[in-house]
């Protein structure tokens, strides 16, 4: 599949660096989170409690979800694909510090690098599972150029809120949106909440603002084109992407943001 059949930009930088109104978003606003700390017994325990209601919902991890830091320091070339695609374990709070109101678990199973995106050739897709708790949202945003497919996998309900974006990047409150749930188009009014039940899924296009919460704990699933969380998320209020850890234990687990401390790219 050749790259102007994606609508891939000839610069994906000069895509995603929006002009005009102020945007919050990896290339203009720091996606790690300064000033909020987050514990990394916290960290700990969220993937504790993740990883069982994975498991009771009869969904399986890879192996390596489970190497520790002392596995990752003794990995070679083998590994470099997961580190370079930012694949595994990743918590959020946004930088909003309350990560029960507003927050997100995700861990990343597949995912191919944006530069493929560039060629239209190699792995341009990426697989996500994602636990959203009872009321826990993950704010507006959406993605220039990922477009994605969010999959009920199973527990409450998923509501969705969603609106078209304008061109210079604000909410369009009026209108409509023509969604395919489940292959069957829909129409909608901007503002308004799509609910999953387990076992749907919704299709999300580009410069479509989203924001999500469950009714209960809720497994859910995301199949997309490559995912960047570096460059292609657009925020709606200036918020933060990675957390600030306190190590007040050793991680069981490394997220996606501790490779680099506990995994030097071998090969390169």
């Amino acid at each position: 599949m050749k790259p102007s059949s994606l609508n891939t930009p000839t610069s994906r930088l000069e895509k995603v660096a929006p002009t005009g109104k102020e945007s919050y978003n990896s290339l203009n606003n720091p996606s790690r989170t300064e000033g909020v700390i987050v514990k990394r017994s916290e960290i700990n325990e969220i993937i504790r409690s993740a990883d069982i209601f994975i498991r009771e919902h009869g969904f399986h991890l890879p192996p390596f979800a489970y190497w520790n830091a002392q596995d990752w320091q003794e990995k070679g070339t083998e590994v470099n694909e997961i580190v370079e695609n930012s694949m595994g374990w990743d918590i959020t709070d946004f930088g909003l510090g309350d990560f029960s109101k507003f927050g997100l678990f995700l861990f990343t199973l597949r995912n191919g690098n944006p530069k493929n995106l560039e060629s239209g050739s190699g792995k341009l897709y990426a697989e996500k599972i994602m636990v959203v708790n009872d009321g826990q949202k993950t704010p507006f945003h959406f993605h220039w150029f990922k477009m994605e497919d969010i999959i009920n996998r199973g527990g409450g309900k998923l509501n969705l809120r969603l609106y078209p974006a304008a061109a210079d990047e604000s909410l369009v409150k009026t209108g409509s949106i023509n969604l395919s749930v489940d292959g069957c188009r829909r129409s909608i009014n901007a503002g308004d909440v799509v609910t999953l039940i387990p076992g749907e899924s919704v299709t999300l296009e580009q410069h479509c603002y989203h924001e999500f919460w469950g009714e209960g704990r809720v497994l859910v699933g995301e199949v997309s084109l490559v995912n960047d969380d570096n460059r292609d998320n657009r925020f709606f209020q200036a918020i933060g992407r990675f957390p600030t850890i306190e190590e007040d234990e050793e991680p069981i687990h490394l997220l996606v943001g501790d490779y680099n401390k506990y995994y030097q790219m071998k090969g390169k």
